[in-house]
């Protein structure tokens, strides 16, 4: 088991920034790929950005890439979400997970572990 504690979200005004961190327990972290997924209320969950074991590489929605940043910090078992110039579309909980699988990060479906979510709020 992985359990995984998002932290980071809030409120905050369209062009801010927020940097999300999500700290994994219960197994070796570097054994896990890790992705960042966010849901509005009415939409399906969605892919934001994830990266490999090693953090050596990563990947973006369209939508963010270029103003969001994942990285990892194997030794503090956590990852992180830098998110700048925030629009308000960006409103969502944001859900870090884990997965020991290789294949297509983008997909929700590669993931075993779920954090709880943290509420990110982008006012115009």
């Amino acid at each position: 088991q992985v359990q995984l504690v998002e932290s980071g979200g809030g409120l905050v005004q369209a062009g801010g920034s927020l940097r999300l961190s999500c700290a994994a327990s219960g197994r070796t972290f570097n054994n896990y790929a890790m992705g960042w997924f966010r849901q509005a209320p009415g939409e399906e969950r969605g892919f934001v950005a994830a990266t490999s074991r090693s953090g050596g590489s990563t990947y973006y929605a369209a939508s963010v890439k270029g103003r969001f940043t994942i990285s990892r910090d194997n030794a503090k078992n956590t990852v992180y979400l830098q998110m700048n110039n925030l629009k308000p579309e960006d409103t969502a909980v944001y859900y870090c997970a884990a997965t020991d699988r290789i294949g297509n990060y983008a997909n929700k479906a590669m993931y075993h572990y779920w954090g709880q979510g943290t509420q990110v709020t982008v006012s115009s």
